[in-house]
């Protein structure tokens, strides 16, 4: 099940991505742009796709080297023609061209996960990451401590890259975890809300669960079953608190496969079950509604009609680093990441980081 999962996820990276600058989709709707975060992702699943045998070292260093060099002589400015500025990217490009659409933002975090602390030339002041963690939430919820976010990716997209386990910063040696088991945690709270289903969603349960930053049905308000329910489009989606309007995200799901296997297999094989990526090319899609009513009486409920490059990444990752820490394996020998993480104040490394 996994082989298939992580195979079909990566077949995006093959088919979205143009091969002339490297640039990958968004996502599948026609005419969209790219976007700096599956740029990221694509990079990253490379070595994966090398190491399963998906595709051959050579296209996957030649694909790696048309992106790196891409950007490398790519325009910089705040015009609506450069590709970033100042070393920074924005956040969606135009596929053929690489310019800037929409007037969208510089994206700092797909750009530098690490806050810049590890820079050997203007590295960030150690008050930076002071400032970060003034913003952090200790919570108890369903008798589970853990720092809280609701959406589940908060807790799993820098872990696609670095193992937190055994490194603890000041905050996180207080209370006696690191970063991982926060992760874990906050994956059994999801779990446990499912179960709970306090809103009353369609199929919320044991194995049903993956709730996140994630596509939806519309911004559409109706009954259902006589109940006054409000959808959403695109949004951070979150639990225990919401905004929660029954859309549940399979990718999500298979990114927490490294905190807590125990639920996410099971969940996936009741995915698996659903037929949910059944005709689909890149497997799952990136959401489904079963409270939303449809046409038909679809068990599915709503479903996205779209597949995301930063869905499709994890999900190659993390399957990845549960069964063999590829991925993390690599991000250890990356000289300013590991600085980053010593520059940290307070911070316990373990002994393969330090």
């Amino acid at each position: 099940m996994l082989d298939a999962i992580q195979r079909r996820a990566f077949s995006f990276f093959r088919h979205e991505t143009n091969r002339a600058n490297g640039l990958v989709r968004d996502k599948t709707r026609v005419d969209w742009p790219a976007s700096i975060a599956s740029v990221g992702l694509a990079l990253t699943a490379h070595p994966v796709g090398v190491e399963r045998g998906f595709v051959t070292r050579a296209d996957a260093a030649e694909r790696t080297l048309t992106t790196l060099r891409f950007f490398w002589q790519s325009k910089q400015g705040p015009g609506s023609d450069a590709t970033g500025y100042q070393g920074f990217y924005y956040h969606f490009l135009d596929m053929q061209t690489g310019a800037r659409t929409w007037q969208c933002e510089l994206s700092t975090v797909d750009t530098a996960l690490l806050l810049g602390l590890g820079s050997s030339t203007h590295p960030l002041p150690v008050e930076s990451y002071q400032a970060w963690m003034s913003t952090y939430r200790w919570m108890t919820i369903y008798d589970t401590q853990f720092l809280y976010a609701g959406p589940l990716f908060t807790h799993q997209l820098s872990q696609v890259w670095i193992d937190f386990r055994g490194i603890q910063d000041g905050f996180m040696r207080e209370r006696g975890i690191d970063y991982f088991e926060n992760s874990r945690r906050a994956t059994l709270m999801q779990q446990q809300y499912a179960i709970r289903n306090p809103r009353g969603h369609a199929r919320y349960g044991e194995s049903c669960w993956g709730i996140t930053a994630s596509d939806g049905p519309g911004e559409i308000t109706c009954a259902v079953n006589d109940v006054e329910r409000r959808f959403f489009n695109y949004l951070a989606r979150g639990v225990p608190d919401g905004p929660d309007d029954g859309t549940i995200a399979p990718w999500a799901v298979v990114a927490s496969l490294p905190f807590a296997p125990e639920i996410v297999l099971p969940t996936l094989e009741y995915f698996c079950e659903l037929h949910l990526s059944d005709v689909h090319p890149y497997g799952f899609k990136a959401t489904f509604n079963p409270t939303f009513p449809v046409a038909g009486g679809s068990p599915l409920g709503w479903v996205s009609p779209w597949h995301f490059g930063i869905n499709q990444g994890p999900i190659v990752v993390m399957i990845e680093n549960h069964r063999s820490g590829l991925v993390w394996r690599l991000t250890r020998e990356c000289l300013p990441i590991v600085m980053g993480l010593r520059a940290v104040p307070r911070v316990v490394l373990k002994k393969e980081v330090a």
